[in-house]
């Protein structure tokens, strides 16, 4: 992260990426705002960094361990501080996360993983602030009042999410926080207000950016190398062998070494997927790719995200979409969420759930207007509840009535011959 905040600066100057940084916390952050375009890269990197250090002061100062939820939700904490996430509208929803626990009468430390991944919904607090009405002391007081709320809620909504899709998606606060942008959508929309459309898209990103992966994942690779040797790669391999579904520790089931190996191999694939389909290494999309690095410590790996691929490839060439379109390449990366389906029910199911998950996905963002920062956890929620519901209802009736074997005792009390 240093590296990012060094390379913003010398690339810009430091009063250069000031200015942006402070433009950056009063953007509009609904998807899709590309923060690279809104103010700079430089700026945009700063921010990012800014908002992934808040989540490790938060783990670190409430003792929480390192493992794979914590480094998924500050690689996430730093992908969308890209695009959407700024210290100033996550604050908020963390308070609010930390009120929740202290109605609960539980320590904050056992919601700090929703803390951290509830800040999807920080574009709510920016909505509120500065997209509404005329900026004021009143409104960003409302904003914040906003934020803290939903920070309440969200501990509660979480678990009652994460029966529907029991554990098949990874992005269980997505389809939280969406769930939640539903209703915050309708009552602005019930009371006549009206949201501008449309966003920012960086079509010609910088090299600074579009190295910015190859370099992370060089160093994760390195790193489990140096600290597990010849064991790092077997624990890799054996990683490759799980199915992902929540919740996966690879970091405490596997180890922390063939851990980052998984990581960096998991950046590589996609940033060559990327380049391969000419889609724009921009904010949004180097978002995704650190998502999806940082949940390759918590679920993620190569063998149970190809069919999610493939499925969403599928849907993309069926529907005659580009595969380097804005929606359907933030499908693709982040519709890996729906990994665990491939590696618990296998490549077909894979297939089917990223082919269903970007047809829906490309209309979830308008239901909540871009709230919800997590769209495509909200998608793979709804995803994955059907799959695994035919697929538990297939199972069950199977075998509720079993045919009589060859064999066995008849009607009769005599055995048949």
């Amino acid at each position: 992260m240093g590296g990012a905040v060094i390379s913003g600066v010398v690339s810009e100057g430091f009063s250069s990426v000031l200015r942006g940084f402070q433009v950056i916390q009063t953007h509009p952050a609904r998807l899709v705002n590309d923060f690279t375009v809104a103010a700079s890269e430089g700026a945009a990197l700063v921010n990012a960094v800014a908002v992934a250090l808040i989540g490790l002061v938060l783990v670190r100062v409430n003792g929480v361990k390192l493992s794979g939820p914590t480094v998924a939700g500050v690689f996430t904490l730093f992908g969308f501080g890209l695009f959407g996430k700024t210290p100033l509208n996550i604050a908020p929803i963390m308070v609010g996360v930390y009120l929740a626990a202290r109605i609960a009468g539980k320590e904050f430390r056992d919601y700090s993983i929703i803390a951290l991944f509830g800040t999807a919904l920080g574009p709510l607090v920016s909505l509120l602030a500065f997209e509404l009405t005329e900026p004021s002391a009143m409104q960003l007081g409302i904003a914040m009042l906003g934020g803290i709320l939903v920070g309440i809620v969200l501990p509660a909504a979480a678990i009652a999410m994460l029966r529907l899709h029991q554990g098949y998606n990874l992005y269980n606060i997505g389809l939280t926080t969406g769930f939640l942008a539903l209703f915050v959508a309708a009552v602005i929309f019930g009371r006549g207000g009206q949201l501008a459309g449309g966003g920012l898209w960086n079509e010609t990103p910088s090299m600074m950016l579009r190295l910015l992966v190859p370099i992370s994942s060089a160093v994760l690779v390195t790193g489990g190398l140096i600290g597990g040797g010849r064991e790092a790669l077997r624990s890799f391999g054996r990683i490759l062998k799980l199915p992902g579904r929540l919740p996966s520790d690879f970091m405490d089931i596997e180890s922390i070494p063939g851990t980052l190996i998984n990581m960096g191999v998991m950046g590589f694939a996609l940033w060559g997927y990327v380049l391969a389909v000419g889609a724009d290494l921009n904010g949004p999309v180097l978002g995704g790719i650190f998502t999806v690095m940082g949940f390759s410590s918590f679920g993620k790996h190569p063998r149970n995200v190809w069919p999610i691929l493939a499925g969403v490839i599928l849907a993309a060439l069926a529907f005659g979409k580009e595969l380097s379109a804005p929606g359907v390449i933030l499908g693709a990366l982040f519709g890996t969420t729906l990994a665990p389906l491939a590696g618990d029910f296998g490549v077909v199911a894979g297939v089917i759930a990223g082919f269903l998950h970007l047809s829906i996905v490309l209309r979830s963002g308008a239901w909540h207007a871009g709230i919800g920062l997590y769209n495509n956890g909200f998608a793979g929620g709804l995803t994955a509840g059907l799959i695994v519901a035919v697929i538990e209802w297939y199972r069950s009736n199977r075998t509720r009535v079993k045919p009589a074997r060859s064999g066995s005792i008849s009607s009769g009390g005599k055995r048949s011959s």
